[in-house]
């Protein structure tokens, strides 16, 4: 059986939650590759909604293991809370599998974030506060504290040690703050060290030896795209590989065990915090996006920024990924627009570009080129053949699959679990 990654080929939010619904029960394992509980997945089952920052969205499904894999950075007074209330509501989290050598958001680190985003003032980069990205920058610089490290005090001593020597200098000298207790910040951190030993495993090992026995095995990754570290709209982005290069990397399985690429899409485009966003509507077209489509963030709650489908951003994101097959969601909201326009290119200072602009000022520049195609005023949500899809909708999807590079297996109609379309089974 596969192994499959799943990523967003925009700037997140686009559904991969439910993305990972679809294939159900023929999943074994989902595993969180990268980011921290700075997204979200909100899921619909059985009319209940549940939101997932942390947690694998294969948390809902009964019998398969979610996996938190050690590209990810995890505050774990958000992971236990987050466990806790799934519980509360009735969902086993018992089969929950934690990389050992995933790294933690230390409390210095969620201070660190919130001041600097303040002090960068109209530079700000819109990161969510949750000391990811001073994570991360840690775990490059060799100061970070991992998950194994709870269970050998003394080590976690000298590491919070020697990541305050600094940090408190930065807070107390530049940002006029209170300086952070090495005592406090163990403190904290020990006091999940009990709960969370049951959970911690080799998970690279463990995935490995899955897919060696036949199971498959589903790669989920956080942010999108165009908010990879790398890939994305730099600096407007995360601090992690959202693509699914990320999705070795931050799991330990080799990409010759990768079987298929599934992106998701919305069939319009939304992104939250600052960076450039060629199609972006400030008009009421926008907020009717927004209001019909509920495009609230489902970690800040923020209101997500909206525009109309780029098909060159969808377009890289196939390339950047391999992508496989693609998954568009939201289809359901253009319902009752007259004319939907579709970005198919880009005018920057009057030269045209069919891709994304190669720099950073180039983008920021580029203003989109439109091909108008016709919308539909019939309900959608209950259609589960696209053959039944009215003909303008039938077209709308064909144009984007033949814009975007890659073809479109699934189409969502709606939030709740059966509300998909499959027009090609993504495990075949």
């Amino acid at each position: 059986m596969p192994g499959i990654v799943l990523v967003g080929a925009q700037w997140g939010d686009e559904g991969k939650g439910k993305a990972t619904d679809t294939l159900g029960e023929r999943v074994d394992y989902v595993v969180k590759f990268n980011g921290g509980n700075n997204a979200g997945h909100t899921v619909v089952v059985g009319g209940e909604k549940y939101a997932l920052h942390l947690l694998p969205s294969g948390i809902l499904t009964p019998g398969c293991v979610p996996v938190i894999g050690n590209g990810v950075v995890i505050d774990l007074s958000v992971l236990f809370e987050e466990i806790d209330a799934l519980t509360a509501r009735g969902v086993d989290c018992s089969r929950l599998l934690v990389s050992s050598a995933a790294h933690l958001i230390a409390p210095y680190n969620t201070t660190i974030d919130k001041v600097t985003e303040r002090f960068l003032g109209k530079r700000r980069i819109g990161t969510t506060g949750r000391g990811i990205g001073p994570t991360y920058a840690d775990k490059m610089n060799r100061i970070g504290i991992r998950v194994e490290d709870l269970f050998d005090a003394p080590i976690l001593q000298q590491k919070v040690e020697a990541a305050l020597d600094l940090k408190n200098q930065i807070l107390v000298k530049i940002y006029n703050r209170r300086g952070i207790t090495v005592d406090e910040v163990v403190d904290e951190l020990l006091a999940h060290a009990d709960r969370l030993r049951a959970m911690v495993a080799d998970t690279g090992l463990v995935l490995t030896r899955a897919l060696d026995a036949g199971r498959t095995v589903l790669f989920e990754g956080g942010q999108a795209t165009m908010l990879d570290v790398d890939h994305g709209t730099y600096p407007f982005v995360t601090s992690s590989n959202a693509t699914a290069g990320g999705a070795c990397t931050g799991s330990g399985v080799p990409p010759t065990r990768i079987d298929r690429v599934v992106a998701v899409a919305k069939a319009y485009t939304t992104r939250v915090g600052e960076g450039p966003f060629p199609t972006e509507l400030l008009d009421a077209d926008g907020e009717r996006l927004r209001e019909i489509g509920s495009e609230y963030g489902t970690t800040t709650g923020r209101p997500r920024r909206c525009g109309w489908y780029d098909a060159p951003v969808v377009r890289h994101a196939s390339r950047v990924n391999g992508v496989t097959d693609l998954v568009l969601t939201k289809l359901d909201v253009l319902t009752g627009f007259e004319r939907l326009p579709v970005c198919v290119g880009y005018d920057v200072d009057g030269v045209r570009h069919d891709e994304l602009p190669m720099t950073q000022t180039g983008f920021h520049h580029a203003r989109p080129i439109y091909e108008h195609l016709e919308g539909w005023s019939d309900d959608i949500a209950g259609v589960r053949r696209f053959d039944d899809l009215p003909k303008a909708a039938q077209g709308y999807v064909l144009a984007l699959e033949e814009l975007s590079g890659a073809r479109v297996s699934a189409v969502g109609v709606g939030p709740a679990r059966g509300d998909t379309i499959v027009r090609h089974d993504l495990l075949d």
